[in-house]
């Protein structure tokens, strides 16, 4: 009964027709698979008389049965409900191919954004003397922390039904519960406008690029598992004590200390310990933060989105992507003399980005609804990042290419699997499925990908052995 009323609602969402006609996205039923907007990880209170927490599973299942609801109530109209399906053919302005276009130019710019906030951090918090040494913690702690408040929010998109139709009925209710009245009718409503706002939100190109190309890129859990195995393997870099060396070499040095298995063991869980505690801590960090802020957050302007900022960010994300293309070939300091730094730090990461984040994107619209138990599509991503960044740090310490060489291997581990991979996807998914199932998916995750490592990087390691870095990173 809660599909069929979301299924009226998205018919009736454009209230404002004449103001909105053209502005309707024509979105592929296999969004649904995106898992960045999962169930929210903390039960608002303001929700109480209709809060019935829900796993990844059963909000998966469910929102199938709501695409394929209206996807037949579409093709069998009935006649009560043909004024309100021609209003909403004539609302559907906007094509599939440019809410596609739409879609992917904020993936890729958000990606940009993503990769320099996850390196500018690692920047500033991997300094001499620093409390913790595996670079990524808190990058993949800040993702984590957006995508909890991105899943809790129900404010900045608002304005995307044409009347604020949720943000009504929690006043509503509001009302009826001060009013000591029965809130069971109200309930209803309540849920059935939840549930179209969360379907809602996965049909927004900006949203996608807010939770699938800014949280996904910011956090890397290639790198995530690169640290622990390096931490297990005595070799994690850590932060050289005396400053001016710092700037000068490859801003780190590796730990000649000697010690036994079980002192690596404990290193090992270490770095994977703190990261998926804090991860999660994010998550719902962030989402009380979204429930806290609901009376002083803005609301994101109708018009604003779809008739400047989807426009603008086409321009934008091709602009940069052919302007750091043009870096990386003509960089500005290429008549300064060895070495070149432009490359190395940021514009070859940049380059790469976009192609790690789109391979996400598609992998979970086509394999995350294979298992509804176990999120296939970002297990897969996950563990082919880790194995490409294991093998694009055994070619960058063989070493292979020179400087520049080193640098477009750096720059695909920087963005390619840095977008690649995430961590804030998959602690998301942690949260909202069911508990063994979660328990089941996350170990599988980082034992699967810990085991390349140790294939790829460890018998590199242990054999041969590694030459030192030929670039600055």
């Amino acid at each position: 009964m809660a599909a069929s009323s979301s299924a009226n609602m998205a018919a009736q969402a454009p209230a404002n027709s004449r103001d909105r006609e053209h502005s309707n996205y024509d979105i592929p039923d296999n969004y649904a698979n995106l898992d960045e907007l999962a169930p929210s990880p903390v039960e608002n209170p303001e929700e109480n008389p209709v809060y019935l927490h829900k796993s990844l599973e059963e909000e998966r299942n469910e929102e199938q049965d709501f695409h394929r609801d209206q996807e037949m109530e579409r093709r069998n109209p009935t006649t009560k409900e043909e004024p309100e399906r021609t209003e909403d053919k004539k609302a559907q302005k906007v094509s599939k191919l440019a809410t596609q276009l739409y879609t992917i130019s904020y993936l890729i710019l958000f990606s940009f954004l993503g990769t320099l906030a996850r390196l500018g951090l690692q920047a500033i918090t991997f300094y001499p003397g620093a409390p913790v040494v595996f670079s990524e913690l808190w990058a993949n702690f800040g993702g984590s922390l957006f995508m909890g408040f991105l899943s809790e929010d129900r404010i900045l998109f608002k304005e995307e039904w044409g009347t604020p139709t949720y943000h009504h009925k929690i006043e509503e209710a509001k009302k009826r519960a001060r009013d000591e009245e029965s809130g069971s009718e109200a309930g209803v409503d309540l849920e059935a406008a939840k549930k179209a706002h969360n379907s809602t939100k996965k049909t927004l190109p900006l949203y996608i690029g807010l939770a699938t190309g800014f949280c996904g890129c910011f956090t890397s859990f290639s790198s995530f598992i690169r640290d622990a195995f390096l931490a297990m393997s005595n070799a994690l870099p850590t932060p050289l004590n005396h400053s001016e060396d710092y700037g000068r070499s490859a801003a780190s040095s590796t730990s000649t200390v000697q010690r036994n298995g079980g002192y690596s063991f404990m290193a090992l869980l270490a770095v994977i310990i703190t990261t998926v505690a804090l991860c999660i801590s994010g998550l719902y960090i962030g989402a009380h933060v979204a429930i806290a802020t609901e009376p002083f957050i803005p609301s994101l302007p109708y018009k604003l989105c779809r008739k400047f900022l989807d426009r603008l960010a086409v321009v934008l994300a091709w602009g940069c992507w052919l302007g750091a293309i043009f870096l990386a070939i003509w960089p500005p300091d290429r008549h300064d003399g060895p070495p070149e730094i432009w490359r190395g730090r940021a514009v070859f990461a940049l380059v790469f980005a976009p192609l790690g984040c789109l391979g996400r994107f598609y992998a979970s619209l086509y394999l995350n609804g294979k298992i509804a138990s176990f999120p296939l599509g970002t297990f897969v991503v996950n563990i082919f990042g880790t194995a490409v960044i294991g093998m694009s740090y055994d070619l960058q310490h063989v070493p292979l290419g020179g400087v520049v060489g080193c640098q477009v291997l750096q720059g695909i581990e920087d963005g390619f699997c840095g977008c690649l991979t995430t961590v804030s996807t998959w602690v998301s998914e942690l949260s909202s499925l069911r508990r063994r199932h979660a328990y089941r998916y996350g170990a599988a995750s980082v034992i699967v990908a810990l085991c390349f490592l140790i294939v790829i990087v460890g018998s590199m390691q242990w054999t041969r052995g590694f030459a030192d870095l030929q670039c600055v990173h």
